[in-house]
């Protein structure tokens, strides 16, 4: 174990602008999580407890006066994506009205349905302005008319092709959008 740090001590490193919190120590190393939530091992000499900013850049000028400088190990991890999430859509819409505005109590349902298709279009046409191949929007099931309101929509468009979206995750209450990349509007 280490005489000068313990678990859960702030910490910053010598050689760079980084602080946090020791999450392991296994000698020679210790083990710190950046408050970026980056986990990274460094060597105990290159590291010290927690100290204002002023001193901390004396202690470097010192360290690399006298050739102390090392480049710090740094272990990644790596997100690894499912083979079942690597072909989700890459945005997804709610057009539910309590996703949309806090209170919906004062609007008709004119003004509701309004709403949701302006949504739709606005989202569609940033998916095809960003090159974004795949979205779905979530409409729910209900009375079909939000549905229908929405595949007329879909239809105006040149360079899409849409269908119901995966049941498994959506139930029968969402439409996936798929975005030709020359997609133009009519």
């Amino acid at each position: 174990m280490s005489k000068k740090f313990t678990i859960g001590q702030s910490i910053q490193v010598l050689d760079d602008d980084l602080e946090g919190v020791v999450v392991a120590i296994d000698m020679p190393y210790i083990t710190i999580e950046t408050r970026d939530g980056f986990v990274i091992r460094f060597r105990e000499s290159e590291i010290i407890p927690s100290i204002s900013h002023t001193i901390k850049e004396q202690l470097i000028n010192v360290s690399r006066e006298k050739g102390l400088e090392k480049e710090p190990e740094i272990k990644r991890q790596r997100n690894r994506v499912k083979p079942k999430e690597r072909n989700l859509p890459l945005m997804e819409v709610d057009l539910h009205i309590d996703k949309l505005v806090k209170s919906y109590k004062h609007m008709t349902n004119y003004d509701i349905l309004t709403l949701q298709i302006d949504t739709a279009e606005r989202q569609l046409n940033f998916a095809i302005s960003k090159r974004i191949p795949k979205m779905v929007f979530i409409h729910g099931v209900g009375e079909g008319v939000l549905k229908e309101e929405l595949y007329y929509l879909l239809n105006k468009y040149d360079g899409i092709k849409f269908y119901s979206a995966d049941y498994q995750r959506y139930g029968a209450g969402a439409t996936e959008v798929y975005i030709y990349q020359n997609a133009q509007r009519n």
